[in-house]
């Protein structure tokens, strides 16, 4: 959703003033452009835009309906990937390190999906064929994990701890595998299931990827905007249900496979409703764009080289929100479970960590729930403010990443053992996250309107996948530092520690947000111009008098 606001508000500009000269059918294309993807597609004339059907927006709404459960997958996921490991024998070191999947498979998997969807001459359309692979090597990859320890039982070990799986270097071995009560030595499972933690990630982006494509496609310009309250609405909700989830089994990992089920089910529900409704015209192979196989992280590259200052200052924010963001998304339930609420995942049933645990797992499921209603108020508001008011967007942005700043530091600092407190830092540790998918693109929708200015090729979507790939970096960034901190403390300490990462990262991210140039198009450049609307009105109006013409569509825009 956070790529739509981008692409509505050019398609907007573009079906309103008739296009910016030349450029129009460029930005007609950028409809098809999602998931930092490059959509080559022939670009539609005005007359026959405003021929095509016009889907109701009830379809439209349950057309995005997958978004929900694919959002419900990823926001299980993620907290709990690092958790199955350490159930299955990893230690804490590994089981972070294996978090780095996510990442790696989002930066190449996303442009590679996109473009193969947008030159796909199937029969049956561009997107569908996608999203139906998608789900069926999900079904297999997401079983598969989930499932590893009843395909390989698990062996136990005594109550003395873990055997090495590092002969001859008891140092390393207990860095590496959990000295906790009677748990699972590394075998069969933990080998096949971290492999296949990679191919699953593939596979959710490749069910994801053509999903905002799909309603991009059909929805007409004027439909795009509320198709962004549509796809708020749906991750929200994606979220809470998620958290929801978790709440059905005291420990969660120890019923992966039936959560897993469960959840390949919500999605192979949500796209057979999908495909009921949607329709798809094939693709022309006479018109079918050729790429090579590398083609969209090399024009990635390319629109980053000519690309102006803001560019580049937005992408360092996002880099260092990130790193935040991912601290809260991958590691709180265990801060939660181990840290604060002091309970311990392999320890036995009925005992006082036992009981912690469970305890630490219903207040991050509650506060999680929490979270995705003030991320739905959140983004709204967001919305309303800069649509409806002139207060610049880096002036909303950076007190949304200061918020982070100072939930991270409460966390790492003040917390301790309150599980109270914990649950309101978990809640309001959202805004930076909320922000990074509300302003950033918006402000690419700023620069590229100064680009068309100048004359110069507007390259919206490979703009938005570079902001997506920054993304992934902080991602990197924080798993990478939190596995080297536990490399050499035990994980409860290690925990709050990356906290204070995070309140770091966030703090030069605010800051950097508050220097962005987001001067509107009509101000001079390099400046930021305090001109208001009243008066650049009046000087167009001057400019139209005095050539005796009327406003051009790039004037008007």
């Amino acid at each position: 959703w956070e790529q739509f606001c981008c692409i509505a508000a050019l398609e907007e500009a573009v079906f309103i003033t008739g296009g910016f000269g030349t450029d129009s059918g460029r930005l007609r294309t950028t409809q098809a452009m999602v998931g930092g993807m490059d959509a080559p597609t022939t670009p539609l004339s005005r007359s026959k835009q405003e021929a095509r059907e016009v889907w109701p927006l009830w379809k439209l709404v349950l057309i995005a309906l997958p978004q929900l459960s694919v959002q419900v997958l990823w926001c299980f996921i993620g907290p709990h990937s690092a958790p199955y490991m350490q159930h299955l024998g990893a230690g804490t070191v590994l089981a972070t390190l294996n978090n780095i999947a996510g990442p790696i498979t989002g930066f190449f998997t996303g442009p590679i999906v996109g473009a193969t969807s947008d030159g796909l001459t199937s029969r049956f359309g561009r997107r569908r064929p996608v999203i139906v692979t998608g789900l069926v090597s999900l079904w297999i990859a997401g079983m598969l994990f989930s499932g590893a320890e009843h395909i390989f039982p698990l062996r136990q070990c005594g109550a003395a701890g873990p055997a090495s799986i590092l002969e001859g270097n008891a140092t390393n071995a207990t860095r590496l595998l959990s000295e906790a009560e009677p748990m699972p030595v590394p075998c069969t499972a933990l080998f096949f299931a971290a492999p296949m933690y990679w191919v699953m990630d593939v596979t959710i982006n490749i069910l994801q990827t053509p999903h905002r494509a799909l309603v991009a496609d059909l929805a007409s310009p004027h439909q795009q905007v509320p198709m962004q309250v549509v796809f708020v609405f749906m991750m929200s909700i994606g979220n809470f249900l998620a958290f929801s989830i978790m709440q059905i089994y005291e420990k969660p990992v120890d019923h992966m496979i039936e959560l897993m089920f469960g959840i390949c089910l919500l999605n192979t529900v949500c796209v057979a409703i999908q495909f009921s409704v949607a329709r798809e015209r094939p693709l022309n192979k006479a018109g079918a764009p050729k790429q090579s196989f590398c083609s969209p992280v090399l024009n990635v590259a390319e629109a980053v080289k000519h690309s102006p200052c803001l560019l580049y200052q937005l992408a360092g924010v996002q880099c260092l929100v990130w790193i935040g963001n991912t601290a809260w998304n991958l590691y709180s339930a265990q801060w939660f479970t181990q840290a604060v609420f002091q309970g311990a995942e392999h320890a036995g049933k009925g005992t006082e960590e036992y009981n912690n645990y469970v305890e630490g797992n219903a207040a991050f499921s509650f506060g999680g729930q929490m979270k995705s209603v003030l991320q739905l108020i959140s983004t709204l508001v967001i919305m309303a403010i800069l649509l409806k008011t002139t207060i610049r967007p880096r002036l909303v942005y950076a007190p949304c990443i200061f918020i982070g700043t100072v939930v991270s530091l409460l966390a790492a600092f003040v917390v301790g053992h309150a599980g109270g407190f914990a649950k309101l830092c978990l809640i309001f540790s959202i805004m930076p996250e909320t922000g990074s998918f509300a302003i950033p693109f918006g402000l690419v929708a700023t620069l590229n309107s100064r680009a068309a200015q100048e004359g110069k090729v507007v390259s919206t979507a490979l703009q938005m996948a570079l902001l997506n790939c920054c993304v992934t970096v902080g991602q990197q960034i924080c798993t990478m530092i939190l596995a080297v901190i536990e490399s050499q403390m035990s994980l409860e300490k290690a925990l709050p520690l990356v906290f204070m990462v995070a309140a770091v990262a966030q703090g030069f991210g605010g800051l950097g947000a508050l220097f962005l140039n987001d001067a509107p198009p009509d101000a001079p450049l390099g400046e930021d111009s305090e001109e208001t609307e009243a008066d650049a009105e009046e000087e167009t109006e001057v400019d139209a008098g005095n050539s005796g013409e009327a406003n051009t569509p790039a004037q008007e825009a």
